[in-house]
């Protein structure tokens, strides 16, 4: 017996799947001073290379073991200035009497490559980032107390007890803007791990979803 012949699909039997085209995401990632945000941010890079971390520039002294073009971009207060009347700023803030802000052209260099792009920011940052990106997708890290947020604080050894009163009444403030966030990851004492594998799941959920974030 003769073996019928396999025939081509016709034009109307093919299914085009129309995937999204996978879009970078502007990540800002923030939340209450003395909450982490350096430790998670270092632990990001180690387990998601591929994105491109912002180097935020600033105008205060570096910290020890700090490193310039790593942790921060140190400039003068002139120098600073002078990149906000250029327009070079992606955002600026005026924090604890410091400047701080990021890069436009790293930013979006880097989304042009189709990277992800991470940023680590204070509240206002974050705020203002989102103002001019709406589809920018920002994650607030918290303590899992108000007890082990003040201990970090106090323990980490480099702010005066004025200013740590400053960034307590600070933090109050910051805490009513968390409306603007779009998730919430929490960085409890010795489980960085698992608040970094949080934030991936978050960028895994991100990448599936039917309508992605674009940015403009």
């Amino acid at each position: 017996m003769d073996k019928k012949k396999e025939t081509a699909p016709r034009d109307q039997d093919t299914i085009d799947f129309q995937l999204p085209a996978r879009q970078p995401l502007m990540v800002v990632i923030s939340g209450l001073s003395g909450v982490g945000k350096d430790a998670v941010m270092n632990a990001l890079r180690r387990s998601y290379p591929q994105a491109h971390y912002v180097v935020t520039c600033t105008d205060r002294q570096p910290r020890p073991k700090e490193v310039h073009g790593v942790d921060y971009f140190f400039v003068t207060t002139a120098e600073f200035e002078r990149m906000i009347d250029n327009g070079e700023l992606i955002e600026y803030s005026r924090v604890y009497d410091q400047y701080k802000g990021g890069l436009r052209k790293q930013v979006f260099d880097a989304m042009h490559q189709g990277k992800d792009v991470v940023m680590r920011l204070d509240v206002q940052g974050a705020f203002k980032i989102k103002s001019q990106f709406p589809e920018a997708l920002l994650i607030f890290i918290s303590p899992a107390s108000d007890e082990e947020w003040r201990s970090r604080l106090i323990n980490r050894k480099t702010d005066s007890p004025e200013q740590i009163k400053v960034r307590l009444e600070t933090a109050r403030q910051e805490l009513e803007m968390m409306k603007i966030f779009d998730y919430i990851v929490v960085n409890a004492d010795n489980k960085l791990e698992q608040a970094v594998q949080d934030i991936l799941s978050i960028f895994t959920a991100e990448h599936c979803r039917i309508n992605p974030r674009k940015i403009n």
